[in-house]
């Protein structure tokens, strides 16, 4: 393993959580496990774990571009992750408000229903 894959490794616990990514990497198998190699390496120990901006603002980007280019399913995951990265509800849903006037109304509503969803699952109240 490399110095990157293992701070990336650090990180991706920090902000996922141990539950998550200890399941992500029980389901990773022989086929995907160059990929998953790849986004530990370049998405958690290379951006993520960059220090030029806060993770709260790493959250909210992600989010944003998430539902901007329509990437839905990974929505729930970083709406959850920000019991970890700190950014508040209300963070996030000024994230998705962009995302309205900036890529569409339609994107952020469904955004804006999975937060809602996923805040209701992890009891915290809006």
């Amino acid at each position: 393993m490399s110095e990157r894959f293992e701070k990336g490794m650090a990180t991706r616990r920090s902000v996922l959580g141990d539950a998550h990514v200890d399941k992500a990497e029980a389901n990773k198998s022989a086929f995907d496990e160059p990929f998953q190699s790849m986004i530990t390496e370049g998405a958690w120990g290379t951006l993520w774990s960059d220090n030029a901006i806060t993770k709260r603002e790493r959250s909210m980007l992600t989010l944003s571009l998430l539902a901007a280019t329509g990437n839905f399913e990974e929505i729930p995951m970083h709406v959850r992750a920000t019991a970890n990265t700190g950014a508040t509800p209300q963070d996030v849903l000024q994230a998705f408000m962009h995302v309205a006037v900036y890529a569409g109304v339609p994107k952020a509503n469904h955004a804006i229903k999975l937060a809602k969803q996923t805040y209701e699952e992890m009891g915290v109240t809006l």
